[in-house]
């Protein structure tokens, strides 16, 4: 039954990730990017004015809300992540290092997708029986568009209920027990006959702290997701750029490496990538995966933001695309090229070999430091999912179930942290893919109420 299960599964999975997905993103956000001129080029250093120059600034949200900045560290909670790490590994590694300058392709265009969805999150948003704002691409389905489309809101989702359990906790949590009985491992401190016992009561604590944070409504979401978030941000850029600097010698040959592998791999890679469309997928598919521009979830985050300018909210999309994969996925890519350690080009890779890349340059005492990341990345990943889920199910049925099912899904930490799960990330990873489809249908036919609020705010109407 199992095997039924996995081979439909990867038939639906290559077909949701390949090709026909990947012309529905870029094609969708080439669409947006001509339609607004190409905002996120055209007014790239407004909108890190407005975003970067803005959001340390102290103030209260209103009851039931998330001030800019919380709004922001809750979506890139959820998105910078695990991907960020394991998913540019495994890019490299199958798509050679011209996966890397298609990566930056897909964050180009998925900026301007992002800015949309965002946009519409705060303008279509309501607010819920608790008093608390709720939007996202069920709501500007809903709110937007005619009611013969409200079918994509309850599809969307569906799609996201099914999805948080798997993408969201329990492989997040089996990352997070991986990397500390890894490093444990390194210092002889744990056994393989005591390593179960331990993962057991990390899910176990992590099912609490999942539990306290969740229950405590958004605000507690917001409010931890802004001190998390720039924590691990900060820790990891810095220990990657030291990769660097050490390194620096080599940086002009990966970064030639990069632009001539994005056209003819074969020439880096020698012979062992040879496609040039695979390169392009896996940069495409993972920056894609890493940044969530085109599933909607990180609109989700948004819509609680105490502002009353749409647009304005929208250039944190711009920003947190950019914060998570020209940053942080360029730095990861730099930390496994510039460390020269062998990437066994066709080769499936994760996290380990961009830990590879850090222990190379600094040596084995430096497993401990990647593993609190790791952890960080993984555990904020989960928080910000669960306030994705919460807003999903919310949505199919009423805030009534709201805290039942965070129980149940801070309860999925234990399943994450003593099982195998090769089989739940694979269907999860589909579910994720199948959002894509209700959110960019509703993203494309909303694209000119985008346009026509963008005209207004720089005319002057919304300032």
């Amino acid at each position: 039954m199992l095997d039924k299960i996995e081979a439909i599964n990867g038939v639906i999975n290559n077909f949701i990730w390949g090709v026909p997905a990947m012309i529905c993103i870029v094609g969708v956000g080439l669409f947006l990017s001509f339609r607004t001129k190409f905002i996120q080029i055209r007014k790239f250093p407004y909108a890190m004015k407005v975003t970067f120059g803005r959001m340390f600034k102290k103030r209260e949200a209103s009851d039931g809300a998330l001030t800019p900045f919380q709004a922001v560290c809750t979506a890139l909670a959820a998105t910078v992540g695990t991907g960020n790490v394991a998913g540019v590994a495994g890019a490299i590694a199958i798509g050679g290092p011209g996966a890397v300058f298609w990566m930056w392709m897909s964050a180009l265009l998925g900026m301007c997708t992002k800015f949309s969805e965002v946009t519409l999150a705060v303008h279509f948003r309501e607010k819920n029986k608790d008093g608390d704002y709720v939007g996202g691409p069920m709501y500007y389905i809903k709110n937007g568009l005619k009611k013969h489309w409200l079918w994509l809101a309850y599809l969307f989702s569906a799609f996201g209920v099914l999805t948080v359990f798997g993408t969201g906790n329990a492989t997040q949590v089996n990352t997070i027990t991986t990397a500390i009985d890894s490093a444990l491992f390194n210092y002889n401190i744990i056994s393989e006959d005591t390593a179960p016992t331990l993962n057991l009561i990390i899910g176990i604590v992590l099912a609490v702290l999942i539990g306290l944070i969740l229950l405590g409504g958004v605000k507690r979401i917001g409010q931890v997701a802004e001190k998390l978030v720039p924590f691990m941000a900060v820790f990891y850029i810095i220990l990657a750029i030291g990769v660097v600097v050490i390194n620096i010698n080599h940086v002009p040959e990966v970064f030639s490496d990069i632009f001539k592998g994005a056209f003819n791999p074969a020439s880096v890679t020698g012979g062992v990538v040879g496609s040039f469309f695979m390169s392009m997928k896996k940069g495409v598919s993972r920056g894609i995966f890493s940044n969530e521009a085109g599933l909607g979830t990180g609109s989700i985050a948004h819509a609680c933001a105490d502002t009353r300018k749409p647009v304005k909210q929208g250039f944190f999309g711009i920003f947190e695309v950019f914060v998570d994969t020209i940053v942080i996925c360029t730095l990861t890519a730099l930390v496994i090229l510039c460390s020269g350690v062998p990437v066994g080009y066709g080769q499936a890779a994760g996290a380990e070999l961009t830990i590879s890349g850090f222990t190379s340059t600094y040596g084995g005492w430096v497993s401990i430091f990647t593993a609190v990341a790791m952890c960080c990345f993984a555990f904020s990943t989960i928080i910000g999912w669960g306030l994705y889920g919460t807003r999903c199910i919310e949505f199919l049925f009423n805030s009534r179930v709201n805290k039942p099912f965070m129980l149940v899904y801070s309860l999925v930490a234990i399943v994450g942290a003593t099982l195998n799960l090769d089989l739940l990330w694979s269907v999860a990873e589909t579910f994720n893919g199948l959002m894509i489809i209700p959110n960019l249908i509703a993203v494309f036919m909303l694209s000119g109420v985008v346009v026509k609020m963008v005209k207004e705010y720089f005319a002057g109407k919304e300032q």
